[in-house]
């Protein structure tokens, strides 16, 4: 797989309808590929997980093409009612990880603001006929009717793609969670909310324990929340958290069962020609994710995406811009909200890419050998399969060049916050609003 500086994108497919009328509920708010890419999870503001998965033919197609089909879809969560707190806890889907396969069934983590649930995805493609006591509709026989025994046969049937709930982790975080993360050890995960991050054991459903609380005794003293937190790909008692302050904390488990003192803490110098009234929003990390070698992290803040060496804590060792054009607008973004959008980042299978969203749907991919970037934009008029993606450009002031669009033009509605990348190949999903975008490498 190459980085992505000499890639042609082209579109593949988009899934959702692509009407203007959108309902709230069909709004997707998180995409996960499994780990070896066949399976792709969303979730949705209506509490839903859709799976696709990968065409098999598509897969083994010269060129290779990356088509995915509808493979189960299921009610995660319901809109719930916190009776003490007179809260309403909606069904919004924050975040989806999938457990490593271990047999014929998929497994996979979702959560919303106050519950994980574990659901097992399995295929049922045989049913047994010709039982004793019972009909086959599942009526109970009468055993006076029952005068010879039958051997029940195995007949095939229409492929049903079942999803059931297998654990609920409930009632463990008094804020809303932000972040769920499966351990390297495939045994435990956590989930962390704003001011706390709970260790679970995937088979433990009435326990877990607290390894990080940055609660402080009087909450008039809060000066930060934690807005994302992911394991260690590989060392399993690593795990790395940011925080609304613009830092990244790594701590070791091994060190103390507490994790209230980090073992490592990454922050950048903040550069006083930049400093102004929105400095420390703009600097809020809104997720962080670690290369999936383990050496290296991003973050992604508001204005850019940032690259960190887990050796090196005084600075990133690469700094990408994903909207400086936007850095003019802050006031206006300010006032309509926007500056608090929560963009997340993503790697390429092999950490040579980055890819983050933006506004006006557009996604942005840096590649960290050539170092180019490129601006695309998920939209509608090229959803003809294998249409070649031109890179799209702002311009910010004076003359604007025929293929470019003015800052001023951007539709700030239209933003591109969910965004995942392939594990082994140059095939991308980006989530628009209530719809899904594929896009791959021409090869």
């Amino acid at each position: 797989m190459a980085g992505n500086g000499d890639i042609q994108w082209c579109f593949s497919q988009v899934k959702g309808t692509l009407e203007d009328d959108v309902t709230d509920a069909d709004i997707i708010s998180c995409v996960e590929f499994n780990h070896d890419g066949d399976l792709l999870a969303t979730g949705d503001k209506g509490g839903r997980v859709v799976i696709f998965q990968r065409d098999p033919i598509s897969k083994n197609s010269i060129p290779r093409r990356g088509e995915y089909n509808v493979y189960s879809t299921f009610q995660s969560h319901e809109p719930e009612f916190d009776y003490l707190k007179s809260l309403e806890i909606e069904e919004k889907i924050n975040k989806i990880r999938w457990l490593r396969r271990k047999n014929q069934a998929h497994f996979l983590l979702s959560t919303n603001d106050k519950t994980i649930k574990l659901w097992k995805v399995s295929e049922r493609d045989k049913r047994v006929e010709g039982y004793n006591t019972k009909e086959e509709n599942g009526a109970i026989r009468d055993p006076a009717c029952i005068t010879a025994l039958r051997v029940p046969t195995i007949k095939p049937m229409e492929l049903m793609v079942e999803a059931s709930p297998r654990r609920i982790f409930a009632n463990a975080h008094t804020y809303h969670i932000n972040s769920i993360s499966v351990n390297s050890d495939q045994e435990t995960y956590l989930s962390a909310d704003d001011l706390r991050i709970n260790l679970w054991h995937l088979e433990i459903t009435d326990q877990s324990f607290n390894i990080v609380d940055i609660k402080p005794t009087n909450m008039e003293e809060l000066t930060e929340v934690i807005t994302a937190a992911e394991f260690h790909p590989v060392e399993c008692n690593v795990l790395v958290y940011s925080s609304s302050k613009g830092t990244i904390r790594l701590c070791d488990m091994r060190s103390a069962a507490l994790c209230d003192h980090h073992s490592k803490l990454f922050e950048e110098p903040e550069d006083p020609t930049n400093k102004s009234f929105f400095s420390e929003i703009i600097s809020s990390i809104s997720d962080v994710k670690l290369s999936n070698s383990g050496r290296y992290m991003i973050s992604r803040d508001y204005l850019s995406v940032k690259v960190w060496d887990l050796q090196m804590e005084t600075k990133p060792i690469e700094c990408y811009p994903v909207h400086e054009y936007l850095r003019s607008k802050l006031c206006s973004l300010y006032e309509n909200d926007c500056i608090f959008d929560k963009f997340e980042c993503c790697w390429s299978g092999n950490d040579c890419a980055i890819m983050t969203g933006s506004y006006n749907n557009f996604f942005r991919v840096f590649d960290r050998n050539t170092k180019r970037d490129l601006t695309l934009e998920a939209a509608r008029d090229i959803a003809k399969p294998k249409t070649l993606l031109k890179p799209r450009k702002v311009c910010t002031g004076g003359k604007r060049k025929k293929d470019e669009i003015s800052v001023d033009c951007l539709d700030f509605n239209k933003k591109i916050l969910h965004t995942a990348w392939h594990p082994s190949e140059n095939v991308v999903a980006v989530a628009a609003t209530n719809n899904l975008f594929l896009f791959q490498d021409k090869l």
